[in-house]
């Protein structure tokens, strides 16, 4: 089962269209997660219609029409592993430590708000994964999005893919 990850898209402040690249996998994935920050409803939309299935959970700049189509906190199984996917975690010093806490029922949590890939693993066994953004790379080299598979049970092959920059225009 392949997965498509990505959050923070900002759209249409931070960039008018989604990266070609990432609308190429969205094809490709069983399952896409966005952690929030969509800004726009057009860009849930977009993803809606293109995805198998799509989980998603608004953000801190996600007004009210979002807010009503999007849960705070998402929780899916997906392929025997337990997901969940939220927008906000706090800071990086003690996540490990803080999500296990806050999601022992979890294996995979799917978060954003930083714009700052992030791959680690709780001494809990948490996986916590932040596909960064695929529209505004903030203080990162390169705007982000991931990728993952999920077989018999076992996330494997995930990869985070970085985009070329934007032309100007």
């Amino acid at each position: 089962m392949r997965l498509l990850l990505t959050s923070d898209t900002h759209l249409p402040q931070r960039a008018r269209d989604l990266p070609a690249q990432l609308l190429a996998e969205l094809p490709r994935a069983d399952v896409v997660f966005h952690a929030g920050d969509w800004v726009d409803t057009a860009t849930l939309d977009l993803l809606e219609s293109r995805s198998r299935r799509l989980i998603g959970v608004y953000g801190n700049n996600d007004g009210p029409a979002l807010r009503a189509r999007l849960p705070e906190v998402a929780h899916a199984d997906v392929g025997g592993l337990r997901f969940g996917a939220v927008h906000e975690t706090g800071p990086a010093r003690g996540r490990e430590a803080r999500c296990a806490a806050r999601f022992p029922d979890l294996d995979v949590l799917v978060f954003g708000h930083s714009h700052i890939p992030w791959d680690t693993t709780a001494p809990s066994g948490l996986r916590l994964l932040n596909p960064g953004s695929p529209t505004d790379r903030r203080r990162q080299p390169h705007c982000t999005y991931m990728t993952a598979t999920v077989t018999d049970g076992r996330l494997t092959q995930v990869e985070l893919h970085r985009l070329p920059p934007r032309r100007a225009g």
